[in-house]
């Protein structure tokens, strides 16, 4: 009896022709492995690389930015005063709504010696101007608020006083160390800046003559 079986090469099928429809039992198709972690590696070097470059801008921008310079106009911020320090009432503050007063703005902090050469005379001042327009604004730098608290406390500051909370108000003023000052006029320009301890002839003179100008 001839045996009348055929291949399916030989009936004119393809191996592929009669295998199981992955359509038809529901199977996804099948990716091979390297395929897949080829995709994986090419998506996570795709995101490095934006994240890389994304650094390096904004280091760039950083790098360009210069400390407020006399005539240019002071960086908007906004304070969350001590308790106790606050100002006019204000638990909250903006720098705008300080305009129309001639504001000494005085980064320091309770760990810099050289800030304590100043203390007094800062209180000192801010007592003989407060009452003509004056605003004097201290902002503790890179401290922790317990110390922050004990030296005005030892220095009897009365002034208002904020924390430079995740350092955006000195990132903005582009403070270096401290002490800092900046005089700012009623208009809302830096007029003077102070690297390092402020005299009184150094107050005296700047804030008179910013008292003397138009809001």
């Amino acid at each position: 009896m001839t045996d009348t079986t055929l291949e399916p090469a030989e009936a004119g099928l393809s191996p592929a022709s009669i295998a199981p429809d992955a359509a038809e039992t529901g199977a996804p198709p099948v990716e091979s492995s390297p395929r897949r972690l080829l995709n994986r590696w090419s998506i996570l070097g795709g995101l490095i690389t934006v994240a890389i470059l994304f650094l390096l801008g904004w280091g760039l921008i950083n790098t360009n930015r210069t400390r407020p310079e006399p005539g240019q106009m002071a960086p908007a911020f906004e304070v969350q005063f001590f308790d106790g320090y606050d100002w006019d009432g204000r638990t909250v503050a903006t720098l705008d709504d300080m305009r129309g007063q001639v504001v000494v703005l005085n980064f320091w902090a309770s760990w810099c010696v050289e800030c304590r050469l100043e203390a007094d005379l800062l209180e000192d001042s801010w007592r003989a101007y407060r009452d003509q327009g004056v605003l004097f604004l201290g902002v503790a730098y890179v401290d922790v608020e317990p110390k922050s608290l004990e030296y005005m406390r030892e220095f009897d500051i009365t002034y208002p006083n904020a924390p430079d909370l995740e350092s955006i108000i000195s990132g903005e003023y582009r403070v270096t160390g401290v002490p800092e000052t900046f005089f700012i006029g009623k208009d809302g320009r830096v007029r003077q800046v102070v690297i390092g301890p402020v005299s009184q002839q150094q107050i005296d003179r700047t804030v008179r003559e910013l008292l003397a100008e138009e809001a």
